[in-house]
């Protein structure tokens, strides 16, 4: 039996780097102008070709995204950032738009495209008319249940399916939201999305009728808008037998932590490593969540919302990523706070992660030993273990500890 691909996000290069240490196939970034991430993507041509090339290294994938909705003044930009990505040569560009999908066939003919969820294909017609276009891989609007799915699959068979199993869900129909451009003037579709879904809001009434309302943005006030997260880690192989090849984790903006930690997961649940769902469960509230949820995998109806909050506190802290290994020490880059008798895991790629307590510090700038570190200071330390911890660790794997 096949094993589907587990493709992470790649919000910038050093993720990217951590996607593949941390167990997935493939990852997918764009330049900001066109990949619906215009903020926090330090992704340019340049870093998009060394990303392609690292990852071919490794016999990995690299999927560039150019998945806005253009107007005519874009078009140009848009088939410059197609010729990119093509002399980059990435492994498929993921495209929203009929008429980037013309540009990108006749830029090069033979490059794999991948049809992104924006496009909201949820029937197997629609499957059928994009590979007519020469569409070879539909990214599911995330809308569909499983029946679909495997309809669909057995509909087209010839046409890859690629599956979001995992983050941020959007109120909007497979994200088209104009929340976004008439609360703050940032569009959604340009890839600017100011995220008002997650904003706390008041109804209030603006006449004598009930159905007259109006809605304002409150941090006290009720979170009608906001799904909770996607989370499919118990359902993949329904997914794999319903046709799915490619299993997708949302967060080309989250945190290196985020990429490290959810990655892992899904490569053990993917490998079979892990069967217990509650461990799973257990691992997942270590990462900041709104709530998890199946979404529309098992009813068209509709996807949970967490009505209560924007999210859920989480009671585990991102500490730092480990830049350098020695003989029974570690260097360690900080990015948040952590003090001397801090209990802490260490976040390793494979197997159990490694619990150990601070006993000491020293600043490697300095080499003064140390009671306390801080984020934001680009500093690094160098904790002593006791053992050679360099045959379970790796440069690359982050720490994190429990919030007092």
């Amino acid at each position: 039996m096949y094993k589907p691909e587990l493709l992470s996000p790649a919000g910038t290069l050093e993720k990217l780097k951590t996607a593949f240490l941390f167990g997935a196939d493939a990852v997918y970034a764009g330049v900001p102008d066109f990949s619906l991430r215009a903020r926090i993507n330090s992704f340019d041509h340049d870093a998009i070709k060394e990303g392609t090339e690292y990852a071919h290294k490794l016999g990995k994938k690299l999927y560039a995204t150019a998945n806005i909705f253009p107007f005519d003044e874009d078009l140009k930009k848009v088939r410059e950032t197609i010729e990119k990505y093509c002399e980059a040569n990435v492994d498929a560009i993921i495209i929203s738009d009929p008429g980037i999908v013309k540009i990108a066939k006749e830029v090069n003919p033979d490059m794999p495209l991948h049809l992104s969820t924006q496009s909201n294909c949820t029937n197997s017609e629609t499957a059928k008319f994009w590979y007519d276009q020469g569409v070879s891989r539909i990214i599911i609007a995330r809308e569909m249940s499983l029946e679909n799915i495997l309809s669909m699959h057995e509909k087209v068979p010839e046409v890859e399916l690629e599956c979001f199993v995992h983050g941020a869900m959007c109120v909007s129909y497979s994200g088209r939201c104009i929340l976004s451009k008439l609360f703050s003037d940032r569009s959604a579709n340009q890839g600017k999305c100011s995220q008002p879904c997650r904003w706390g809001y008041d109804i209030m009434p603006t006449g004598e009728s009930d159905k007259n309302v109006k809605i304002e943005q409150d941090q006290h006030g009720t979170y009608i808008l906001n799904s909770k997260d996607l989370c499919l880690i118990n359902h993949l192989d329904q997914l794999r037998d319903a046709g799915v090849i490619s299993f997708k984790i949302e967060g080309r903006t989250k945190s290196t932590y985020y990429v490290t930690g959810i990655t892992k997961l899904y490569r053990q649940a993917i490998d079979g490593d892990c069967k217990l769902a509650d461990k799973f469960e257990l691992e997942l509230e270590k990462f900041m969540n709104r709530g998890y949820t199946s979404g529309f995998l098992f009813s068209e109806e509709q996807c949970e919302h967490n009505f209560q909050e924007s999210h859920k506190e989480c009671n585990w802290q991102f500490v730092g990523e480990v830049v350098e290994l020695g003989e029974g020490e570690i260097s360690v880059k900080i990015h948040n706070e952590l003090f001397i008798g801090d209990e802490v895991e260490i976040v390793i790629p494979h197997g159990d992660n490694i619990k150990l307590k601070i006993d000491n510090m020293k600043d490697v700038k300095s080499g003064d030993n140390i009671e306390e570190a801080h984020g934001g200071q680009e500093k690094i330390i160098k904790i002593s273990i006791g053992y050679d911890i360099g045959q379970s660790a790796v440069i690359g794997s982050v720490i994190r500890k429990k919030r007092v």
